[in-house]
């Protein structure tokens, strides 16, 4: 074969591929295309930026400005994206449901006007890239719920459902998006807000709220998120005038109060005027800005409102103007306390004279820093930090603490330092310590104690008791698992109470009495290795203490785990507390803690098997009994 010929049937070929692809691939399958004979329009929806709606005399007139549908005439203002959309929708699927065809209608021009379409009083026309013709609506068709549509320069009549009359045949206002800021609480960074009381100012950092002015303070995220909300998520209850004209009829012209929120950029900020002398820039400035005026005197449960993006007077709910009642007392964080457990590193606790203790954090589970790193309940870690975070103050005592002698904060019983740390210098952090929040709690007044944050100039009132849950002897935060052994290890067992009773594992792993005789209670040994192996205290002590009753012990139980008998433990349980649990302490480990009675119970089971007395014969009378 020449090779000329056969390139040309390559070349063939190849032009076969490339029109496949690029023109019959864009071909709607024989179904689509099916579905697009069928509707009335069809178009891009993505591509639409723009409707017009003309009734009667009336335009109607809604542009995409920035990825959001905007009224533009004969009202300048917010329009209702999802009544836009659904329209949008609605005409996608708007199918014919018969077609009267030109020729019939060429045959009686009579039949238009007869139709309504000759010089209808409805039009539709979407604009944008591949817009449809303009839509021509006429009169409603014997059919029920239908009705008579024509395509601009079409000479062909459809009958289609009426729902798309229903969408656009509205008055203006009813375009109009009753949700009065499409600003969401979670974009909000900032606010400034103005009431009798006074001014204030409040900005978000990373996840939380601060009072920045007229005192620099925590905020409590909840509060200052209904009072965005209030804002935000506003419907507007009527449309009542622009706001161009005479705004004394409304209270608007001297608003009683303010808040502005900035987003995210901050590129633009909302401004809420209530009532009495504020002045209003309006658009000279990048603000939003919302007055709340008098009450309607038609409806009485309803504010006149002014919001300046929209340009607008409406009526919003009479309860925003709540917002008036606004202090900064109302906003402040009562807890006593934000730790950013994200970084969170270190918990220094430290009262002076009674001890000091360091937890620190390693791979996720708590350490006695000041007992070179011996495990900590990491559990009781969790709790103390659980138990600060949700503590809320009993009330503010002084915004500046100008005396902190009067409160017993120069010298604090007990402080609490959180510390980040570091172990090497990087682009971000410093090597060691890095404290980032502390508390110092004074003296007690009452069922109070007088405390501060290191970091806020203000003392606050806690309740007196939660300092007896914060120890600071490192012996009470030591890991609440005494052994951790299997039952089969094991290998030699004393318990002495009244009396000394000694047992020890043969070859063929079977208990024999060293000290003790008669039978052994196989299952009452099995309980004491069972909660042996794996005892847990209830909780810790602290220091060893003649109250703990080890002069005169309960029980010492003595045990090795090894056949050598070299790896030897010893439990003492001494004196009862007041909750029912047992004081006891380990050798080779400093300081006493509790175990539960159910514990002590399993560990004192007796373990000789308990002889039964022989039953003396008995007659057993028979009683008859008569069918």
């Amino acid at each position: 074969m020449n090779w000329r010929y056969t390139l040309i049937l390559a070349v063939v070929a190849l032009t076969g591929v490339v029109y496949f692809r690029f023109f019959e691939m864009k071909r709607p399958s024989t179904e689509e295309a099916r579905r697009q004979a069928q509707n009335v329009v069809n178009f891009d929806r993505n591509k639409i930026d723009g409707i017009i709606i003309k009734n009667g005399d009336q335009q109607i007139e809604i542009r995409q400005r920035e990825n959001k549908w905007r009224l533009e005439t004969p009202i300048k203002d917010q329009a209702d994206g999802a009544l836009v959309e659904n329209l949008l929708s609605d005409l996608e699927t708007w199918q014919k449901e018969g077609t009267i065809p030109a020729k019939a209608i060429e045959a009686d021009k009579s039949k238009l006007t007869e139709y309504g379409l000759n010089n209808p009083k409805l039009k539709l026309r979407l604009l944008g890239q591949g817009r449809p013709p303009e839509i021509w609506f006429g009169k409603d068709a014997a059919l029920e719920g239908r009705m008579y549509v024509r395509l601009q320069n079409s000479k062909e009549t459809f009958l289609a459902k009426q729902s798309i009359r229903k969408d656009i045949d509205k008055k203006p206002e009813e375009f109009r998006d009753r949700k009065l800021t499409d600003l969401t609480a979670t974009q909000v960074r900032r606010i400034t807000l103005k009431t009798p009381a006074g001014e204030m100012e409040l900005e978000k950092k990373v996840d939380h709220w601060d009072i920045i002015k007229p005192l620099r303070a925590r905020a409590d995220d909840g509060k200052v998120g209904d009072l965005i909300s209030q804002i935000t998520s506003a419907h507007i209850q009527q449309f009542v005038a622009d706001d161009r004209g005479d705004l004394h009829p409304y209270g608007l012209a001297e608003p009683r109060g303010s808040i502005t929120l900035f987003d995210e950029a901050e590129k633009k900020d909302q401004k809420v005027e209530i009532g009495e002398s504020i002045k209003v820039f309006g658009r000279e400035d990048k603000g939003q800005t919302l007055q709340i005026g008098s009450l309607s005197e038609k409806e009485k449960d309803q504010l006149y409102v002014r919001f300046a993006p929209r340009g607008s007077v409406y009526t919003l709910p009479k309860k925003t103007e709540e917002i008036l009642n606004t202090k900064p007392a109302d906003l402040r964080d009562n807890h006593l306390v934000r730790i950013d457990t994200n970084i969170l590193d270190r918990i220094t606790i430290d009262a002076p004279g009674r001890g000091k203790t360091v937890l620190a954090r390693k791979d996720g589970n708590w350490t006695i820093a000041t007992r070179n790193n011996t495990p900590a309940a990491s559990g009781a870690v969790q709790r103390l930090i659980d138990r600060l975070q949700n503590e809320r103050v009993t009330g503010f005592v002084e915004d500046v603490a100008s005396n902190l002698p009067k409160y017993g904060l120069d010298k604090p019983q007990m402080q609490l330092t959180f510390s980040s740390f570091a172990s090497e210098n990087t682009a971000e952090t410093k090597a060691g310590e890095q404290p980032f929040a502390g508390i110092a709690f004074g003296k007690p007044e009452g069922d109070n104690v007088y405390a501060r944050l290191t970091d806020e100039p203000f003392v606050v009132a806690v309740r007196r008791g939660l300092l007896d849950q914060i120890s600071p002897d490192p012996l009470q935060w030591q890991e609440l698992s005494i052994f951790k052994f299997k039952a089969e290890q094991i290998h030699r067992l004393s318990v002495t109470t009244e009396k000394e009773l000694s047992l020890e594992r043969d070859q063929n792993n079977q208990w024999h009495w060293l000290k003790g005789s008669g039978q052994i209670n196989q299952a009452n040994v099995q309980s004491l290795l069972n909660t042996l192996s794996s005892l847990h205290a209830v909780r810790w002590l602290g220091a060893t203490t003649p109250q703990h009753g080890f002069e005169k012990p309960q029980l010492v139980l003595a045990f090795t785990t090894s056949p050598d008998n070299k790896a030897s433990h010893m439990l003492t349980v001494g004196a009862q507390n007041n909750d029912g649990t047992w004081c006891t302490r380990v050798d080779g480990r400093e300081g006493t803690f509790a175990i539960s009675n159910a514990d002590f119970s399993a560990v004192k089971l007796p373990l000789e098997a308990q002889a039964t007395a022989s039953p003396s014969p008995t007659t057993t009378p028979v009683t008859s009994v008569t069918p």
